[in-house]
């Protein structure tokens, strides 16, 4: 999470050009480009003059504003990450070695300092994407995302992230670059990234998300992301708390343990024999006889069912069930221990 320093890294040719583009702060429009349309300084490969220079910094201006604001710190405690707010309900993208596993609780940091508390959603094992969305209900900065998947090497693009961790004075840190290299599961930026960025957003020059920090390497070039379309291609499971694969950002802990013995209920879910003492059912309050129709939001049709359910989580987690008792639905908390 937090990765090489930086201390000893040189600035390529897109991370000078950098110190240009701040020095003038006015933003303004061109007629003959409309937003939304690719950059023709994407075309280049290298700004030719300072006509090129301003409408790189324009394009950045313009968009930034929104993008530091939806661009939060995550902290965990005993380290912290980045990440970024893609919906108004509070749905971060961040990376998979950031959220740490499914379930987790976390704080999110907002540009101006406020913080919420969060939990993590699911995530891809083997490419370094999680989900964490914001706990308290409300309306959040957000950005949106490139669902086209139209970047392409050699484009100007710009990386956002809280490096080093939160410090409100300074901000969100903002650097500039070019994609340099363009894989299916990753894309490389030359965008100057340090321990904190990790988990933060990569735009492209009209302001979407494009990636996802994933991994700093030993040179600009070296620095990966995780592009868009692989949460896009894994949305709906990520959104179901999955976990998704294996691979080496993060590992699976052992099997989750609940302590009951069920059976199926004829009209759908499961039907609790028996409660073990001091276990997590038991804390939780779970009895004899209490049916169980949902967890996490899902529909139990049988005892197997339930059990893929429980295979899917790991110790520590906290499910919510959906149980009858006595004809009457209640919700009830569980969080779940190991074998």
């Amino acid at each position: 999470m937090k990765p090489l320093p930086h201390s000893e890294r040189h600035l390529g040719r897109s991370a000078i050009l950098c110190t240009l583009l701040f020095a003038v702060f006015s933003v303004g429009s061109r007629a003959g480009e409309k937003e939304g349309d690719r950059p023709y300084f994407n075309q280049k490969e290298v700004p030719e003059n300072i006509r090129d220079l301003k409408r790189i910094q324009e394009a950045l201006q313009k968009s930034l504003p929104r993008s530091r604001s939806a661009t939060v710190s995550i902290d965990l405690g005993g380290g912290s990450g980045s990440g970024v707010i893609v919906s108004e309900k509070g749905l971060i993208l961040t990376a998979a070695h950031v959220s740490g596993g499914v379930g987790k609780k976390m704080t999110v940091i907002m540009e101006d300092g406020t913080k919420h508390k969060a939990t993590s959603q699911g995530l891809v094992a083997a490419t370094d994407a999680a989900m964490v969305k914001i706990d308290e209900e409300g309306t959040y900065p957000y950005v949106e995302l490139d669902e086209k998947d139209t970047a392409s090497l050699g484009d100007w693009v710009y990386a956002l992230g809280h490096s080093g961790g939160f410090e409100k004075e300074r901000g969100v840190g903002v650097r500039i670059g070019r994609l340099v290299r363009m894989a299916d599961e990753t894309i490389n930026s030359d965008c100057n990234l340090i321990g904190g960025d990790s988990g933060g957003p990569l735009f492209d020059m009209n302001g979407r998300l494009i990636g996802i920090h994933s991994r700093v390497g030993a040179s600009l070039e070296q620095n990966m992301h995780v592009p868009v379309r692989e949460f896009l291609t894994n949305w709906d499971e990520m959104l179901r708390n999955a976990f998704i694969g294996e691979g080496p950002f993060v590992q699976k802990a052992g099997p989750a343990f609940l302590g009951v013995a069920t059976e199926d209920r004829e009209e759908g879910g499961v039907i609790l024999k028996a409660v073990g003492e001091e276990t997590p059912a038991a804390t939780a309050g779970l009895k004899e006889g209490d049916a169980i129709v949902e967890l996490n939001g899902e529909k139990i049709e049988n005892g197997k069912d339930f059990s893929a359910l429980i295979k899917e989580c790991k110790p520590g987690d906290k499910v919510k069930l959906k149980i009858l008792r006595d004809d009457e639905e209640m919700e009830i908390e569980v969080e779940l221990g190991e074998k």
